[in-house]
């Protein structure tokens, strides 16, 4: 049975958040600072979501997943801007927008959409292979990395973290995100790892483009 949900959306490319992993951002645009306001005196959720283009207006369509933060660390900065701390609870289904008469966008979610309950460990080859491209990549975008940290992780912890940061588009952050299982996300990251590892090191632009 489906159980829907009301909430406010954050439409930001690039930007992602998994169940169980926290995402930090600065809100300064005014429509998201009354967004973070309201959250704060409300459920304290905020919808993440990725748009398929960033416009001016805001009013790019939407992909249809992305994942409920709770807000767990607000910081208010004297001039009105924000520094937040999302904790993802759920990826859902976007059902439909809803008109309100806030400055920020609001959608009817499905947060049973997924089975986001914990999930089993990697075997040791899937880890070791997303720690060596991880390495690979790293080195070949000239990044210093704590890697003695890194291999402190958890297997979901690691997986998610990549895809958080790493300099994918938003078509394969968008498909990390709607991964079914953990193990599929990891085959597909370590698959987007070494595309872009490759197109760095042999001097090739082009990103891969997941749609």
């Amino acid at each position: 049975m489906s159980r829907t949900l009301r909430v406010p959306i954050f439409p930001l490319p690039g930007a992602i958040l998994f169940p169980r992993t926290q995402l930090p951002l600065h809100i300064f645009e005014p429509r998201y600072r009354e967004m973070v306001r309201d959250a704060v005196d409300g459920a304290g959720q905020i919808a993440m979501i990725q748009p398929h283009r960033l416009d001016d207006d805001n009013q790019a369509p939407l992909y249809g997943v992305g994942c409920v933060g709770e807000v767990v660390g607000v910081e208010e900065l004297d001039d009105g801007r924000f520094n937040i701390v999302l904790m993802g609870s759920n990826r859902f289904r976007l059902l439909r927008e809803i008109d309100t008469d806030a400055a920020y966008r609001c959608a009817e979610i499905d947060i049973t959409a997924f089975s986001d309950g914990e999930p089993e460990p990697l075997a040791s080859i899937q880890r070791a292979e997303v720690e060596r491209e991880a390495r690979k990549l790293g080195d070949a975008l000239g990044l210093a990395v704590d890697w003695a940290a890194v291999a402190r992780l958890d297997d979901e912890m690691l997986v998610n973290a990549i895809a958080q940061v790493a300099p994918f588009d938003v078509g394969a952050k968008q498909a990390l995100l709607e991964a079914e299982s953990l193990q599929d996300r990891t085959d597909l990251l370590v698959q987007l790892m070494q595309f872009h590892r490759m197109a760095v090191t042999g001097g090739v632009e082009i990103e891969p483009t997941l749609q």
